[in-house]
């Protein structure tokens, strides 16, 4: 009886081979949800335990497996799944409703080399039709492009959006134009890491859009702001200062077209540079930073200006006493003003730029050298000083001082300048601009003594038509450290002498009475001549000078002439030698040859 139960349980082998082979069953394509929990198979281990498969009480523990990949599982995994799927279609799981779960980012898994790699370094990416690039070459690439073009490449592949996702989340500076405050909101969120931001706004700046700003950049550092034609900026005091104060990382701001703000309060320990233009009729001035070292208040050419420059003047030297820079442009600049600069105890100023002060005199100047000892540079432009203010700027600052600006000074002459020259030796930039000017007036009119009806009586002659002959002026500059000369509209100078191995920039715009032949220019390191609205012949002779075009054809080789008119070239007696020389020549010859922009 043992026997035959052990039979009808366990089948004989050769029973088992003498069976017939049955028909191969058609592999079918599985159901794409789980059958315990419903959710998709792809990327999905199901927490939801089966039911204890036949025999697991005698049989050992199955080896646990791990999460298989979607799609993609070995024999050994399929196998298992095999034998367990008629144990779950015996004993079906109790259906429960799936739970919701946040929503990440899916990202497929395969065998293949991926096109983007981890957080660390990207992968591959798709080019091309079968070509693949490293993800730090098409980073590098996008880089280098506008804002617009970055988005635009998103939308390519996967793995280019992926490159385009990681040079936003490293961009460290950004120039964006930008239509509108939307732009920004949609794209400053993306750029955790911005530090500097520059926009040039195409629409209206308001309280909305430095709200915007302070929102998406935590960690920003500098800030320009700049308008377009028809763009306004609606910006009040009052929200210039909550954006300051909120922003405490915040060194450099630079606003454009500040006419609205009425008022100044700004308060700040991290500020280092501020700059607002088109300021006009500040009320109040308070400028409470410690750390601040450049200064630009930019005011407007109006006439009903009501800002007091002497009251904000003399407050300088309370708040910001590491001033290091400060530029000022108003038509209403005085004397009184330079002198409240002075009394502000500003003794680390090292660049001081007073624009369009008409009533800025030589006793401003006087001021200024008695108050600061160490200016690099000093711009007097639109000023009126003369040769004798000019004389006290050279005596004052012969060490430190490498540019001077003394553009629209029609009070100093070819003298003084030429004073200055020689006793500034660390003189890097000199701008004599629409300084040395021929003004032509018509001849004052006289007056006689005439008789009329048997008396006397003062008339006066009437207007002549005869011009007054402008008095014309040279100029020679020598200098050994001259970088850059500016002599645009200097209509005066009918004589120029320039002898400056440095020099690399020359302009001679609208010198219209420079003579051709009383010009001599002797500097070899010259790569720029800006000569606009000069006259042919002298742009002729200018061409002449440095560019060499005379000199480049003479012949180099030794000749003599023989008896009945003839050349013969003499063979050098060492030819490498000569050669030598004449590349030398050559090359410096190529080096000396500057552009000359008509």
């Amino acid at each position: 009886m043992a026997s035959s139960d052990a039979v009808s349980v366990v089948p004989a082998p050769d029973a088992a081979a003498a069976a017939p082979a049955l028909p191969a069953v058609a592999k079918k394509r599985g159901s794409y949800n789980c059958g315990r929990c419903g959710l998709p198979k792809k990327g999905h281990v199901c927490s939801i335990p089966g039911p204890p498969a036949a025999g697991a009480g005698t049989a050992a523990a199955a080896p646990e497996h791990k999460p298989r990949r979607a799609l993609h599982f070995d024999e050994a995994a399929a196998a298992g799944a095999l034998d367990v799927m008629p144990v779950a279609a015996a004993y079906p799981a109790p259906h429960r409703p799936p739970e919701k779960k946040p929503r990440v980012d899916v990202v497929d898994v395969d065998d293949s080399e991926p096109e983007s790699g981890g957080v660390g370094r990207p992968g591959l990416v798709a080019v091309g039709s079968g070509v693949r690039v490293p993800g730090e070459v098409v980073i590098e690439v996008l880089r280098r492009l506008a804002p617009r073009a970055v988005a635009a490449s998103a939308a390519v592949s996967r793995g280019w959006r992926d490159c385009a996702r990681r040079v936003w989340w490293g961009a460290e500076e950004l120039r964006l134009r930008a239509a509108g405050v939307s732009t920004i909101g949609t794209l400053l969120p993306r750029c955790p890491a911005l530090s500097r931001l520059v926009l040039r706004m195409e629409s209206d700046v308001d309280a909305t859009m430095l709200a915007c700003l302070a929102f998406s950049c935590a960690n920003m550092q500098s800030l320009e702001i700049s308008m377009a034609d028809s763009a306004v900026n609606r910006m009040t005091g009052d929200e210039l200062t909550r954006f300051i104060s909120e922003k405490k990382s915040l060194t450099v701001l630079k606003v454009d077209r500040c006419s609205g703000l009425g008022f100044l309060n700004i308060n700040s320990t991290s500020l280092s540079t501020l700059w607002l233009s088109d300021l006009s009729s500040i009320t109040k001035y308070v400028i409470n930073c410690p750390n601040l070292s450049e200064l630009s208040l930019i005011f407007s050419q109006q006439d009903n200006d009501s800002t007091d420059l002497i009251s904000m003047m003399d407050s300088l030297g309370r708040t910001c006493l590491n001033l290091r820079k400060l530029h000022i442009s108003s038509i209403h600049l005085c004397n009184e003003a330079v002198f409240a600069l002075g009394s502000a105890n500003l003794r680390g100023l090292c660049m001081l730029s007073l624009l369009l002060g008409k009533k800025i005199t030589d006793a401003a100047v006087a001021s200024i050298v008695r108050s600061f000892t160490s200016l690099e540079l000093l711009d007097l432009s639109g000023s009126c000083i003369t040769d004798n203010g000019l004389g006290m700027i050279s005596k004052a600052f012969p060490d430190t001082l490498t540019r001077l600006l003394l553009a629209m000074c029609p009070n100093i002459t070819s003298c003084g300048v030429q004073v200055a020259a020689v006793q500034l030796p660390l003189l890097q930039l000199m701008d004599c601009g629409k300084s040395l000017c021929a003004n032509v007036q018509p001849e004052a009119p006289r007056s006689y003594f005439g008789d009329l009806n048997g008396g006397i009586r003062f008339c006066s002659k009437l207007q002549v038509t005869r011009k007054q002959q402008p008095t014309y002026q040279k100029l020679i500059i020598k200098h050994a450290n001259l970088k850059k000369l500016s002599l645009w509209g200097c209509s005066a100078i009918d004589a120029l002498y320039v002898n400056c191995p440095e020099l690399s920039d020359l302009n001679l715009n609208s010198c219209i009475n420079l003579n051709p032949e009383r010009l001599l220019l002797q500097c070899p390191s010259l790569k720029d001549v800006h000569v606009t609205g000069c006259r042919d012949m002298l742009i002729g002779a200018i061409r002449n000078q440095v560019l060499n075009e005379f000199a480049a054809g003479e012949p180099r080789m030794p000749c003599k002439r023989l008896a009945d008119g003839s050349k013969r070239v003499q063979v050098p007696q060492f030819m490498p030698e000569q050669q030598f020389e004449d590349e030398k020549w050559c090359g410096k010859s190529r080096r000396s040859q500057c552009a000359v922009h008509i």
